[in-house]
């Protein structure tokens, strides 16, 4: 009996089982001309084709939350070497017993930050906790750059909280495995910072910003100019950790000298607690 075809099967080839049978003989990959052009990772990565694997970094992405139904997000910055209080008991334990100061000067400041990773922690249960019996156009999901510190604690408080949360990870050279509190199918990795910092704001409705060094001040600068210059919608933006923040951030002094006005101070609000960081967001969008 001849066999019946289902119209919903795909009919483009399997362009990428020739490039598996080739590695799974251990022959090196070469440039080939006859081979698919989209299948053709030597075509992919050369200079010309930047453009397109822009598109393909915005556009996987967006079509694997659009099939989960994540729409809204709270995205959530921060350090990635800070460790949980436990963690950090025995971090400090270790570097002790090394004897080394230096190892265990560092160990002690990070152990000193730990009361954050556990207060992100709080807030992505909060998160995670309020869309847990809400309809898929107003859940609101964690989103955090996917790796350790400050972002595992977040996406760990969504698990806990038997929520899904995002990770959009980042290629680095001392890039550490990706948290295991993000689903497979929705943790991502980046080669382009502009790609992934467009993904952090297409689906963000607040930002809640941790202590953290340079590529969380770069992220945070980020989100406050393109609110500032108008280019996005104004959201909740939140400085956690209120005497990190005063030491960091001079803020006063931009005033001062003109180079923003007073009502740009309005554009972010400093929070200790995770509940009120929460309370903060749910008053600005009436929930």
């Amino acid at each position: 009996m001849e066999q019946k075809q289902d119209l919903s099967v795909s009919r483009l080839a399997n362009a990428w089982a020739e490039l598996q049978a080739h590695a799974s003989e251990g022959n090196p990959l070469e440039a080939d001309a006859s081979r698919l052009a989209f299948a053709d990772p030597e075509f992919l990565l050369r200079r010309e084709t930047r453009g397109i694997r822009f598109q393909l970094e915005l556009l996987k992405p967006d079509l694997e939350q659009q099939a989960h139904g994540i729409e809204n997000t709270v995205v959530v910055f921060g350090s990635a070497r800070f460790r949980s209080e436990e963690d950090s008991v025995t971090m400090v334990a270790e570097a002790e017993a090394s004897g080394d100061v230096e190892v265990i000067d560092r160990a002690r400041k990070l152990a000193r930050n730990a009361h954050y990773y556990e207060k992100a922690r709080a807030f992505g249960k909060l998160v995670a906790q309020y869309s847990e019996d809400k309809p898929p156009e107003t859940k609101l999901f964690i989103c955090t750059g996917g790796g350790p510190g400050i972002m595992q604690a977040a996406n760990r408080g969504a698990h806990e909280a038997g929520g899904l949360s995002v990770g959009l990870a980042i290629a680095l050279p001392m890039e550490e495995a990706a948290n295991p509190y993000v689903p497979p199918e929705l943790s991502f990795k980046f080669h382009y910072f502009a790609l992934r910092k467009m993904h952090f704001m297409m689906r963000a409705k607040a930002l809640v910003v941790f202590p953290g060094g340079f590529g969380t001040l770069d992220e945070l600068f980020e989100v406050i100019t393109l609110v500032q210059t108008r280019k996005a919608k104004p959201v909740p933006i939140i400085l956690f950790g209120s005497s990190y923040w005063k030491r960091l951030l001079n803020t006063d002094m931009l005033v001062e000298e003109g180079v923003i006005s007073p009502n740009d101070l309005k554009l972010f609000q400093y929070v200790d607690d995770a509940q009120v960081a929460w309370d903060l967001i749910k008053n600005f969008y009436r929930l």
